[in-house]
């Protein structure tokens, strides 16, 4: 079976709403609006992947248990690892975020991005 969606043109109201929280992030600005949708779980959990919309916010984010490889669709964002400088991610960049990557997101403009999720 092949997986296919375009992310860029799903609505954002068809995605699901909720704070940015633990155990994903950690808010620093107060509270930010996150939206998602997730189109693939591999049987063993082990692998997620789907969109992602984030408004505008500065989160700290700890990638201890996990890894994320993201894609950005729109919107900007800086990321700033802990102890380097900071990488300014826009609309056609891509990043990964490897197990142990700490450190903040500040997002300027909202973001939509596609993402995957991976465990050991």
């Amino acid at each position: 079976m092949t997986i296919t969606y375009r992310a860029a043109d799903i609505p954002a109201a068809d995605l699901a709403a909720k704070p940015l929280g633990q155990p994903s992030a950690e808010p620093l600005s107060g509270e930010i609006t996150t939206r998602s949708q997730v189109f693939f779980t591999s049987p063993d959990d082990r692998i997620v992947s789907g969109t992602w919309e984030c408004e505008p916010g500065a989160s700290r984010w700890e990638f201890t248990g996990r890894g994320e490889i993201i894609h950005v669709l729109s919107g900007r964002m800086t990321v700033q690892r802990d102890g380097e400088d900071g990488v300014e991610l826009t609309a056609g960049s891509s990043a990964v975020f490897e197990l142990g990557w700490c450190g903040t997101w500040t997002v300027h403009e909202t973001l939509r991005k596609v993402f995957v999720v991976y465990r050991p």
